[in-house]
């Protein structure tokens, strides 16, 4: 594929649910365009998801432009292929005109836009970057102490997967989370170095905690009604699982059950892994989270007169010991990091990013004129980058792109008498 020369009206780059809603609503109206996918459609769901990965969001909140969760199962939680699957089909419903196995290496503004690509370069008058915010996996380089198999969790794919013998998994958010279950489920002896994310209750109340957020509006609201819209979108996620059916992440449990839980990873000292003391606050962080999560809805329920069964409200069942914890790092097979990712947008040579190296944008809308970002987390709203509210965000910013396209509207001809003119 030789793409050097190409012009299209809009160059959409990525092909996961954000640039496919786009290329859908770009579609709708008849504007030109060509999506950039460096690997195949939906990559980030197939090459950095594990193999029991599922949804922590329940299927009816998949609502891609025009085409809703088709399936049967719609409280239940699609796996890693039937996510895949999901956006295979939402592409078959409209064929987009995507390249697959082109990455963009180079993105500068000019009179056109000019895109460097492994396969040539192309130019566009408007471009759209909806390459998701999973970029670069972090690793600190306090790893490069420990002489035991390391992976990120992007690499992660099961149990069988690692050698036989004991894993650390290092970082208590999600894929954490998810991963330690995951390892715990088939057997294996876990310790989990446990950070400050908070957690969630899968259920509540007679129904999905989610299905409560998104009947309060929780999910509409948009990031300029708060205070510190930085600090929202750094918040970590909340950890819950949509695993067997949905069910409550509960590390106090696991704990109960023989997982070892730690602290933050604090340093190390030949074979010696110390930890933070800090697991107690860390782990009645994430339950006074949860608990203020129910509060809410409690509130909500009685304002509204909804009709909604009594439940008790969680008891702790394991409380950890006093002081830091060590771990030998002999005993370990290997270490999980699950400690995120970082923005990555060096390739992009345009001024638009803010002195963290965010894109500072208005809803996706930069202040480069055709430059935009789409499905960043809370670009918009809470589900911005998810498959609830991508496609409002792409909705709005194909009405930017549609506007810019359209030509020029011609002046009024007016007739002018000879005489008026003085012939």
């Amino acid at each position: 594929m030789n793409l050097d020369g190409a012009h299209h009206p809009v160059a959409i780059i990525g092909a996961g649910q954000a640039g496919l809603s786009m290329s859908h609503c770009l579609t709708r109206r008849g504007v030109g365009h060509v999506v950039l996918e460096r690997g195949r459609l939906g990559e980030e769901w197939r090459s950095r998801r594990w193999d029991s990965f599922c949804l922590v969001t329940p299927n009816w909140q998949c609502r891609l432009p025009g085409f809703p969760y088709p399936g049967e199962d719609r409280d239940g939680f699609m796996l890693r292929d039937e996510i895949v699957a999901y956006l295979e089909a939402y592409a078959a419903s409209f064929a987009p005109p995507v390249r697959e196995g082109v990455t963009a290496l180079r993105l500068t503004a000019g009179e056109r836009f000019s895109i460097v690509t492994d396969q040539g370069t192309l130019t566009a008058d408007q471009v759209v970057v909806a390459t998701g915010p999973y970029q670069t996996p972090y690793v600190p380089r306090i790893g490069e102490r420990v002489a035991v198999p390391q992976l990120h969790s992007a690499d992660y794919r099961s149990p069988e997967a690692l050698p036989p013998g004991e894993v650390l998994v290092v970082g208590s958010g999600q894929s954490g989370c998810q991963i330690a279950e995951d390892l715990h489920l088939a057997g294996r002896t876990v310790h989990l170095a446990v950070g400050g994310a908070p957690r969630v209750a899968r259920r509540y109340r007679g129904r999905d905690v989610v299905a409560w957020l998104d009947l309060m509006g929780h999910y509409d609201r948009p990031i300029s009604e708060f205070d510190d819209p930085d600090a929202v979108r750094a918040r970590a996620n909340h950890y819950v699982t949509g695993r067997d059916g949905g069910r409550d992440i509960d590390l106090r449990a696991f704990a109960r059950d023989g997982m070892r839980l730690y602290g933050r990873l604090a340093s190390v000292t030949g074979r010696v892994l110390r930890f933070a003391d800090d697991l107690r606050r860390n782990l009645d962080h994430a339950d006074a989270v949860s608990e203020s999560v129910k509060d809410s809805i409690d509130t909500f329920i009685d304002l509204n007169g909804v009709d909604a069964p009594a439940e008790a409200r969680y008891v702790p069942v394991w409380q950890p010991p006093e002081g830091p914890g060590e771990l030998d790092a002999a005993g370990l097979a290997a270490i999980v990091w699950a400690t995120g990712f970082r923005r990555d947008y060096s390739w992009i040579r345009v001024p638009v990013f803010d002195g963290t190296g965010y894109p500072a944008h208005e809803r996706g809308v930069t202040r480069c004129p055709g430059l935009y970002f789409l499905g960043l987390p809370w670009q918009h709203t809470w589900g911005s980058g998810r498959f609830v509210g991508v496609g409002r965000d792409a909705e709005h910013l194909a009405r930017h792109i549609a506007s810019a396209a359209a030509p020029a509207k011609p002046k009024p001809a007016y007739f002018v008498h000879p005489e008026l003119l003085g012939t």
